[in-house]
């Protein structure tokens, strides 16, 4: 099936939305019948990190290369600036008092956004170097910080400033009660995209072309056992998020029309199917009132659609 459904106008729509692929019938069940996706809004230049906001009904996420995170309100519709600078912030979440914490390309570091507004530093340096370019971040129930450092934040003057990595390419733990940051995963090429399964037993990390996925051990502070989860090729994935039934919904990009938009994985990594886009999609949140409507930022747009499935991550 090709995304040749967004050649058209997409005012007028067949139900099911053609955009839907249905690989696994179980697929269909975690679809709505009669809604379609929405671009809600388009003009950023890499769209990223999309948080969810219930408790004030806004969605937050990054345009990198523009240096803002915007703001798009389900109220109204509008997308508004949160914060530029953001020194090109990327991947974002939020923690167990609902702050908003994010990885920033040009200062390569892991920051939270207070209640009051200020914003504080929770990881910057390992070993006395700083860190490559924090990429993306997910919040253990313990309170800890797990992010990835694969550097693509300093490959270029686009997305932050170019310069030489000091640092392996890692994953980290940053411990809620001593602020101490750790290395938990080591063994990847370039780490990208990660989050926990609902149980927390489980973490999947994006590499480059796979989905890898690790025992979460030794409670909750460290990792085992990596191996593929999915080969993600002809394309790539980013961003991933887990629904409650342990379904696993990762962005992909890189596969051309037909392939590149959503995909969505059943826990025994059986490719269940995609959500089609007409743009290369970076990340994916849950949200919405009732955390079953999917945000997706796609190269320059962001995208919505209401699913049957209902989003693991906090707040």
């Amino acid at each position: 099936m090709s995304d040749d459904v967004w050649d058209r106008d997409r005012s007028i729509i067949r139900y099911p939305d053609p955009a839907y692929d249905v690989v696994d019938d179980r697929f269909s069940s975690l679809t709505v019948w009669n809604d379609t996706v929405e671009r809600l809004w388009t003009g950023g230049r890499w769209l990223e990190g999309p948080v969810w906001f219930g408790d004030g009904r806004y969605l937050l996420f990054s345009d990198i290369p523009n240096n803002r995170i915007l703001r798009w309100s389900e109220e109204t519709g509008e997308v508004s600036v949160y914060r530029q600078p953001s020194e090109n912030a990327n991947g974002h979440t939020r923690d167990r008092q609902g702050r908003l914490v994010g990885c920033e390309h040009r200062t390569r570091r892991v920051t939270r956004t207070e209640h009051d507004g200020t914003v504080s530093v929770i990881m910057d340096r390992y070993d006395g170097h700083p860190l490559n370019a924090p990429n993306d971040v997910a919040v253990h129930s313990d309170g800890s910080v797990w992010f990835t450092d694969p550097g693509y934040g300093i490959l270029g003057h686009y997305e932050g400033d170019k310069a030489e990595a000091e640092l392996p390419r890692n994953v980290y733990r940053v411990d809620a009660e001593t602020g101490v940051g750790v290395p938990v995963i080591t063994d990847m090429d370039r780490p990208n995209g990660l989050c926990f399964s609902p149980d927390e037993t489980l973490v999947y990390v994006v590499d480059v072309d796979t989905i890898r996925v690790y025992d979460v051990t030794e409670g909750g502070t460290a990792t085992a056992n990596g191996r593929v989860f999915v080969d993600m090729k002809p394309g790539n994935s980013d961003g991933i998020r887990c629904d409650r039934a342990g379904n696993l919904w990762a962005a992909a990009f890189g596969g051309g029309a037909g392939w590149d938009g959503v995909h969505c994985y059943a826990p025994d990594a059986t490719l269940l199917g995609r959500i089609l886009l007409p743009e290369a999609c970076a990340n994916l949140t849950f949200g919405g009132i009732k955390k079953n409507r999917l945000f997706m930022t796609a190269s320059r747009s962001l995208y919505s659609v209401h699913v049957e499935a209902l989003g693991a991550q906090t707040p």
